[in-house]
């Protein structure tokens, strides 16, 4: 067979391999009937387990809006943050509406849709610390963070923002230890114990922040917001059609008023303009 003939051939499987890989996600939900969204069982008010031991909050709503709309079921997995985090994912999820922020490492192995909310990163200290009062005042200090979150990468002076590399984020602080968890309710335990015991700040979300901030007089903002946080929705990387059809939906949701509605519901203010 004359070279040219093969490099055609080659081109061809090349074409229609890619185009299969292109559409894998959506085929494999419209096969099934359903979506796999993956989420946080304890991120409160987005996602946690209510009463009845159910899953619940702004998260898991706007996924069964986004199945619904899809025309098919959802199922919920909840695998630790770092799981989610890292990608590759194998096909096992086809879908993370789970508040992440999009950055530039995370954009190796993820693409980000759609900015569907934002919300400020805040430190959170314990009513009698004294020391923090600003970003600055974290050098040397233990920080409670959620393991492989944006704030882990904001300690650790190498948060880049995917979608907005011209934020200039300030790091005004040095060696800060970092103390990674599953989820925000550990930190906040470790936190009320008092400044300094086990941990002497902790970085968080504003809103799953401040039912908390609230309710418990142990706990107390420390400064300004330290930057804004856009979340999106995360796919696996390089499925073209599959990104069209997140796209398309989201837009029906912020089209409709679903998203605000749901904000309202779960927030008490609009987070998705």
């Amino acid at each position: 067979m004359k070279l040219h003939t093969l490099l055609a051939l080659g081109l061809t499987v090349l074409a229609a391999s890619t185009q299969a890989l292109a559409g894998a996600t959506l085929d494999r939900v419209e096969k099934n009937q359903e979506v796999v969204s993956v989420l946080m069982e304890s991120y409160p008010p987005f996602s946690f387990l209510n009463e009845q031991n159910q899953l619940d909050g702004f998260d898991v709503d706007v996924a069964k809006a986004f199945a619904e709309k899809l025309g098919v079921k959802v199922r919920f997995e909840t695998p630790s943050w770092d799981v989610i985090a890292a990608g590759r994912w194998g096909g096992r999820y086809d879908i993370c509406i789970c508040s992440m922020t999009p950055s530039k490492a995370r954009a190796e192995v993820f693409d980000f849709p759609v900015q569907y909310y934002a919300s400020p990163a805040v430190i959170v200290v314990h009513k009698d610390q004294q020391a923090i009062n600003s970003a600055k005042d974290l050098s040397g200090k233990k920080v409670g963070l959620v393991s492989a979150s944006s704030y882990e990468s904001y300690v650790n002076k190498n948060l880049v923002i995917e979608g907005a590399e011209d934020t200039q984020l300030e790091f005004p602080f040095d060696n800060v230890q970092a103390a990674p968890y599953d989820s925000d309710n550990v930190a906040f335990q470790d936190l009320a114990l008092g400044a300094g015991v086990r941990l002497d700040a902790m970085i968080t979300n504003l809103v799953s922040a401040q039912p908390r901030l609230d309710q418990d007089g142990r706990f107390k903002l420390a400064g300004a917001p330290l930057y804004a946080e856009p979340n999106s929705v995360a796919i696996e990387k390089g499925d073209a059609e599959w990104d069209a059809k997140v796209r398309a939906v989201f837009a029906e949701l912020k089209a409709d008023g679903t998203l605000s509605a749901l904000s309202q519901k779960w927030i008490g203010a609009d987070i998705t303009q």
